[in-house]
């Protein structure tokens, strides 16, 4: 089953892709948030192109594991995709991907400049291996 995962962000929004076995996450893009219309346009063309067969989308949670205005947001971005496509979607804990993310690229000595270009859609790859690599995941 291929999975395609998006790092929610108020400016742009990641993307990851499985491969088709379910296995590896790799880093695929970034899309603008807005305007959204674009956001979406690209993304239904990503599921055409790719055979996606699942989204899966990070969701935001505090460090103690409750929900904040960020997990809302979030929730109601789910809710607006439901409508317009049918493929499955799961909601998944995104604590610390984008941390994760920045924390890998300075290592691989990225620079500034391309960090930003390349986090948001890292941060989604490292959401989608650990979903892949969960016990009974698809």
């Amino acid at each position: 089953m291929r999975v395609l995962a998006i790092d929610h962000g108020t400016k742009r929004m990641g993307i990851a892709l499985s491969d088709e076995l379910g296995m590896v996450a790799t880093p695929l893009e970034f899309i603008p948030a807005e305007p959204f219309s674009a956001f979406l346009a690209r993304l239904k063309e990503l599921i055409r192109e790719k055979q996606v067969e699942m989204i899966l989308i990070g969701h935001p949670r505090n460090m103690d594991g409750s929900y904040g205005p960020a997990a809302l947001k979030v929730q109601e971005f789910v809710a607006v995709l439901k409508e317009t496509i049918a493929i499955p979607m799961k909601l998944w804990d995104e604590r610390l991907t984008s941390a994760q993310a920045n924390r890998f690229l300075i290592q691989a000595d990225v620079r500034r400049e391309k960090r930003k270009e390349k986090v948001d859609k890292a941060a989604a790859a490292i959401l989608l291996q650990s979903y892949l690599d969960s016990p009974g995941n698809v």
